[in-house]
């Protein structure tokens, strides 16, 4: 369905009993991204939180999109696979072969729904200009700084708009904008992004880039910029098609090469100088749960801020997930799915991004497997898909199709996976291009790629046969603990309770290829018959918390640099998902660390909790996390 204002979407919310309204001044820098982590992770009081006394005039809406529920209102649907439904009608309708002239005729409706999706600019002026800041300044919005070590106050959910300066083709994208003063902010585009592509044809032409920033309007708007669509594919298209309604546009006022959405509740106008120095920008603390660390951007000049009458600004944390972008991508597995079983990898059942996966880092699949090798095709196909080009860790199973497991019950499917899987021959290793944010990467946007084949072999796959796994009575965890000393923890739950044969390993370590030697140490101690995996993880992390273990371990770990077998017949697979130096690891790069808040602003929100109306206190996150930490900068600083 389509909103006609944020306001709108602000009352579908409270109507559902999904939204809180706080009067009490809270400060945008650093308070509110305080209060809204810790609601984020309590999934019983989880809701959206408009914070109307932020300083200025503007009230603050945050984390609108925040659990399934939420996004669900925002995308007009019951369940997330609804929209399935109505794309995989739009496929099977085109795909059909046509015959006759009737059954061509009949396709007129459905091609009369594409015409009233597309994007129209309207003349005139929209709600979005009702005001026009005489003189404008960042100054006047409350623009968040969500945490402690972060470079400055950054506007968290920008819907980016940017044109190829040759064919005028529109692009529509989400970078954090950090301010640098009233009138400035860096321009956080990744090389990989469509908006640094059309930034560098400007640098060829030598023309200045105009660019136009949204904020608010119809919800649909902040999701379609956050999607991965393909390139030269307009944005607001799939809005559309989302809201069953086009979108409507009007050009900008100080920039009037560029369309924004009439209904928006801010528009920030301005342009980027091809030949201006870049800018010092970052850190910031990113969807990892890592500070991403600073880097050279360019700048954004404001020329021009225009607003609704009532405008509300809306904004989003992130951070050690879960928190509000968790749904975000949970909308965009679900949405693209079909398109990418339909034109691309036809056997794909299903698709789960984890929440520990931060996204790229972690994808399951699930295939209909009809012959050998198909899993290896599956993986190559995945892996030149738009941007799961970014993905590190990807586990093919059949598991839904032979033993009906569904993909999310993660227990179950982990068994079908481990106990289909020879480490030696069923796990591929490659590279090629990553997340930028991707910390783990001895080199800046390339690093490693790991496939686990979790499919169930035919008889050409098979070199060794496979058999149930079961933990050997040899084991004895505590005799390993008394061993080796560097080992802090050991989780042995998956492979003892559970039949799964993997092991975490949480250990401190004091020399270089320290975790190779441990490996080939513990692969040759009594009961590792049959273990075919081994995770290690850095000695503050529990070992028994394996969402945290495999959040940590996603990030850390570069599946080309940090793979060994060891083992009596090399044949267990070790992976060091532990933080990497210098000193230990010969890793020249710098490594951020985890975000935490710092003491004076849990101790400040702890004092006014009670005049929130949040009901009882939610003790802060990041009291878990602050013996994690390494010192107190972005980056770590000491082991």
């Amino acid at each position: 369905m389509a909103y006609r204002s944020l306001r709108a979407f602000i009352e579908a919310l409270e109507h559902a009993g999904e939204l809180v309204r706080i009067k009490t001044f809270v400060d945008p820098v650093l308070e509110i991204a305080e209060i809204t982590d810790r609601v984020s992770k309590k999934a019983d009081r989880n809701k959206a939180l408009l914070f109307e006394n932020t300083g200025t005039e503007f009230p603050l809406l945050i984390n609108s999109m925040g659990s399934e529920k939420r996004m669900c209102i925002a995308l007009g649907v019951k369940e997330l696979d609804d929209v399935i439904h109505d794309i995989e009608d739009i496929f099977k309708t085109i795909s059909t072969p046509k015959n006759g002239i009737l059954e061509k005729l009949a396709m007129l409706p459905q091609l009369g729904k594409f015409a009233s999706w597309m994007p129209k600019v309207i003349g005139g002026r929209g709600a979005c200009q009702e005001v026009v800041m005489t003189n404008p300044s960042l100054d006047k919005l409350p623009i968040l700084k969500c945490w402690p070590q972060d470079g400055g106050r950054f506007i968290t959910l920008p819907a980016i708009h940017t044109k190829e300066p040759n064919t005028g083709i529109r692009n529509i994208g989400m970078y954090r904008m950090q301010v640098f003063d009233e009138k400035m902010t860096g321009m956080h585009w990744h090389k990989h992004k469509v908006s640094a592509r059309h930034f560098n044809e400007y640098k060829k032409l030598n023309k200045r880039m105009p660019v136009a920033v949204a904020l608010g309007g119809d919800p649909i708007y902040t999701y379609a910029a956050t999607a991965p669509l393909p390139e030269n594919v307009d944005e607001y298209m799939l809005a559309g098609f989302l809201r069953k309604k086009k979108v409507e546009l009007v050009r900008c006022i100080t920039q009037p090469d560029i369309e924004v959405p009439a209904d928006a509740d801010f528009i920030i106008e301005g342009y980027v100088e091809p030949g201006e120095d870049l800018i010092w920008e970052g850190p910031f603390g990113d969807h990892t749960g890592y500070y991403s660390l600073p880097d050279f951007y360019p700048r954004f000049h404001v020329t021009a801020i225009t607003h609704k009458k009532d405008a509300i600004y809306p904004a989003t944390i992130v951070g050690i997930p879960p928190q509000e972008d968790a749904w975000l991508g949970k909308a965009t597995e679900r949405i693209f799915l079909t398109p990418i079983k339909m034109t691309m990898v036809p056997e794909i059942t299903d698709m789960n991004m984890p929440v520990e996966g931060v996204f790229h880092n972690l994808v399951i699949t699930t295939i209909n497997k009809e012959y050998p090798g198909q899993g290896p095709k599956v993986m190559n196909a995945m892996w030149g898909a738009g941007q799961m080009m970014f993905n590190k860790i990807l586990v093919l199973s059949d598991g839904a199709a032979t033993s009906g497991i569904k993909i999310d019950d993660y227990k179950a499917l982990a068994h079908y996976v481990f106990n289909n899987v020879n480490p030696v021959t069923d796990i591929y290793i490659s590279q090629g291009p990553m997340d930028v944010l991707d910390h783990s990467c001895s080199k800046l946007g390339f690093g490693g790629k790991m496939c686990i084949d979790g499919t169930r072999k035919q008889e050409e796959e098979i070199t060794t046969p496979l058999v149930p796994f079961k933990l050997s009575k040899a084991f004895n965890a505590a005799d390993i603990m008394a061993k080796f000393t560097e080992v802090t923890g050991l989780n042995v739950k998956l492979a003892g309770e559970w039949d799964i044969p993997v092991l975490f390993v949480a250990m401190k370590k004091s020399r270089l290829h320290h975790v190779t030697e441990l490996h080939e140490q513990l692969c040759v101690q009594p009961g590792m018959e049959g273990i075919k995996m081994i995770l290690y993880v850095e000695h503050t992390v529990k070992a028994d918390d394996i969402a945290d273990v495999l959040w940590r371990f996603c990030n850390n770990m570069d599946p080309k640099r940090d793979h060994f077998y060891a083992g009596k017949g090399r044949n267990i697979l070790g992976l060091d998902g532990t933080l990497k130096s210098k000193k230990f690891d010969d890793f020249d790069r710098p490594w951020p660390n985890i975000i935490v808040a710092d003491d004076a602003t849990i101790k400040s929100v702890d004092q006014k909790w009670s005049s929130l109306g949040l009901g009882a206190l939610i003790p802060s996150p990041s009291l878990r996390y602050k013996a994690q930490i390494y010192g107190e900068g972005a980056s770590v600083d000491a082991q």
